[in-house]
């Protein structure tokens, strides 16, 4: 049974090792947090300790017991919805550009472009942190030599603008790229028929350019959905959350409950798993939403 179970399969002990890897690295790791956020436990904690409080944990996060839990929900949800927008907006603009026009430093642009998508997040953080800086900050001296009052960014009150920026100069590339590759793989016989029949600019990009490309624009979106909606690097290393939470994050309200409060390990379980059922439920809608436009 089990060789013809194997024959019927010739595939499998090939990407068995892989399976393996990923069973261990994904799915036993995955079960442990499910399991732990159901208990009390506290970094440094024996496991005679330990207490099964069953959704208790839950509970308080969505009770209102934990208020900095929903500050977190809507800070993330927010800068989700934002740097997308922007990103998907601003970047297929880009690429509609690049690919529509030829000049001589085409590939120093692109080169340009790739710079701030290969950089860790915790470097362009840094970066970005030396540039805002309210006092020696590069972009305040250009503020002053254009005579403009110098900006507090990393205040309470533009801290969360700063990450945004942050994250828009870094990952509007990273569409831009993609829908110039993808724009400029259509077939150009379509767009050729539709300017004999008379179709201008605008109806060429609204019923040929945009229908084809809106597979690729709804797989970038997921990306960028996603990424952004757990973001991590950027913010912690610009603000650690703060001034106060005005930039606490879901991951680094996670963050700060299993390593700056008393190693809560429970209760920062329990809001893992509502921040990865979140990012599975908006990818979701994004893929069912796909699917019923195709």
């Amino acid at each position: 049974m089990i060789k013809t179970f194997f024959k019927k399969r010739p595939y499998l002990p090939y990407i068995a090792p892989a399976m393996g890897i990923m069973t261990v690295l994904t799915v036993f790791p995955t079960i442990f947090l499910y399991l732990i956020s159901l208990t009390n436990y506290q970094l440094g904690w024996d496991l005679s300790r330990v207490k099964l409080v069953g959704l208790d944990n839950y509970i308080r996060l969505f009770s209102g017991r934990d208020p900095d839990f929903w500050n977190a929900v809507v800070i993330s949800l927010g800068f989700m919805i934002l740097t997308t927008a922007i990103e998907m907006a601003a970047g297929f603009l880009i690429g509609k550009l690049l690919c529509d026009t030829e000049f001589r430093l085409k590939p120093v642009v692109f080169a340009i472009l790739i710079i701030p998508i290969v950089m860790t997040p915790s470097i362009a953080g840094n970066i970005w942190k030396l540039m805002l800086n309210s006092e020696y900050g590069i972009i305040n001296y250009l503020l002053g030599v254009l005579g403009i009052a110098p900006v507090a960014w990393l205040d309470a009150d533009m801290a969360f603008t700063s990450v945004v920026l942050a994250d828009i100069w870094q990952w509007t590339p990273f569409v831009a790229l993609i829908s110039y590759a993808g724009m400029c793989s259509l077939p150009m016989d379509q767009y050729e028929a539709a300017r004999i029949d008379g179709g201008g600019a605008l109806q060429l990009f609204w019923h040929i350019t945009l229908p084809a490309l809106r597979p690729l624009i709804f797989l970038t979106m997921i990306f960028r959905t996603i990424d952004s909606l757990k973001i991590y690097d950027m913010p912690f290393v610009l603000t650690q959350g703060g001034p106060g939470n005005s930039t606490e994050f879901l991951s680094l309200h996670i963050y700060r409950l299993a390593n700056a409060q008393n190693g809560l390990i429970g209760r920062a379980a329990a809001n893992a798993i509502v921040l990865m059922v979140l990012s599975t439920a908006v990818s979701k809608v994004l893929i069912h939403y796909q699917r019923k436009e195709e």
